[in-house]
């Protein structure tokens, strides 16, 4: 399987916008990088990004600090939003940064029954607040990974100051943009995770648990401005992990692959079985079916043991038409055989010799042989089968005989 470049976020002691732009930094995202991207944005020399190496409590790391020279901190949802749109941004970075910012503003709109469109932001509003989340799809578009896990979520205790004054810890927002993710509470005291940080979480994580067979290859730790009963730290690291998409869990050794296909030319079914033979199918066959809405379709199956099973998959999927397939694990029972060379008149064909349950022996000469044989001799399929199986016969008598 091939390994997927992958972030694993650990919000042990919470999450702010700086926070995480300061762990990116650290991940090697160039600063540089994302200020030149920032310069799109219509906010000319109002604001400037401090990246310094900094530490708390004996960890080391980078704090950020980014200076606003704004008083005021309110705008609407759709100023915002519009402002993005019209900076020009690459698709990615401009979907990320308008997600974000659209999480931040279903939050508030629900907690204050007001239209989505209408929201006023505060805090988040704020350029510092702007300047972190675009950051944040800034960054995370030039990491290009494929899978984002993130751990529990350290919220914190006690009250915070909102605009709408003292609420215990989370915040409003960051409760409601955190809904359906796994937190803790009460590990700090104050607030540890903000709705910037915690809406950054939510548009970004694919899988909020830690990852499995996950290799580290550099990790970032953000220092964050507070200071709490344990360091102020976010640690992310950068890594692969496996490619889930395609490895299918395999319980049991014989597998039966089944797509039905219902769009593919006659034609392509021919060197599609061809391929799969060549991959190390143990038998492959078509099946002529009737699916939905009297559909005349096609249903391949393949045999293939656990080994071959993922390749297998691989081809149908790569050299038919169909978008998915089926694996059904099952069991099987086969009599015990060998193989034998035997001599004739025409040349050695290989025999394939079965003893049956109840004692008996039968055989079969190879099919390919005997056409081979045929060829090579200029004489009918028909004719040389009928010698050479005689022919076996009497060997096998003869070699039980003694």
């Amino acid at each position: 399987t091939n390994p997927m470049r992958a972030l694993f976020y650990q919000p042990d002691c919470g999450i702010s916008g700086d926070m995480h732009l300061a762990a990116m930094l650290e991940l090697g995202v160039p600063l540089a990088h994302i200020n030149e991207q920032l310069a799109r944005l219509p906010l000319n020399g109002q604001f400037s990004i401090d990246a310094i190496p900094s530490e708390k409590q004996g960890i080391s790391g980078t704090q950020v600090r980014v200076n606003a020279s704004e008083q005021h901190h309110h705008r609407h949802h759709s100023h915002i939003a519009e402002m993005i749109r019209a900076s020009g941004f690459a698709p990615g970075i401009e979907h990320r940064a308008l997600d974000i910012f659209e999480r931040i503003a279903a939050a508030e709109a629900k907690i204050h029954n007001v239209p989505v469109s209408d929201v006023h932001f505060h805090e988040v509003g704020a350029i510092d607040s702007i300047v972190d989340v675009i950051a944040a799809a800034i960054a995370l578009e030039y990491l290009n990974v494929s899978q984002v896990f993130c751990s529990s979520i350290e919220v914190g205790s006690g009250f915070v100051d909102c605009a709408h004054g003292r609420f215990p810890v989370p915040a409003p927002a960051t409760q409601e943009l955190l809904n359906n993710i796994p937190l803790k509470y009460g590990g700090v005291t104050g607030e540890s995770t903000t709705p910037t940080g915690a809406a950054i979480l939510a548009a970004s994580v694919t899988q909020f648990i830690a990852p499995n067979h996950f290799i580290p290859e550099k990790t970032g730790y953000a220092i964050g401005h507070k200071d709490f009963e344990r360091p102020n730290v976010l640690r992310v690291v950068l890594g692969t992990v496996a490619d889930h998409s395609k490895t299918t869990e395999l319980a049991g050794k014989h597998f039966e692959i089944e797509p039905n296909i219902d769009d593919m030319a006659p034609e392509a079914f021919e060197p599609l079985l061809q391929n799969l033979f060549a991959q190390g199918a143990g038998d492959a066959w078509c099946t002529p079916i009737i699916m939905k809405k009297s559909r005349a379709a096609t249903c391949i199956s393949v045999l293939a043991d656990a080994q071959h099973v993922e390749a297998l998959a691989d081809v149908i999927l790569n050299q038919s038409t169909t978008i998915g397939l089926r694996i059904l694990p099952f069991e099987k029972r086969v009599l015990p055989r060998e193989i034998l060379r035997v001599a004739t008149t025409y040349g050695d064909v290989q025999v394939k010799q079965v003893i049956q349950p109840d004692g008996r022996k039968r055989w079969k000469s190879e099919h390919d042989d005997i056409t081979r044989l045929a060829i090579a001799s200029g004489e009918s399929y028909q004719q040389v089968k009928q010698s050479v199986d005689y022919q076996i016969e009497s060997f096998l008598r003869n070699s039980t005989d003694t």
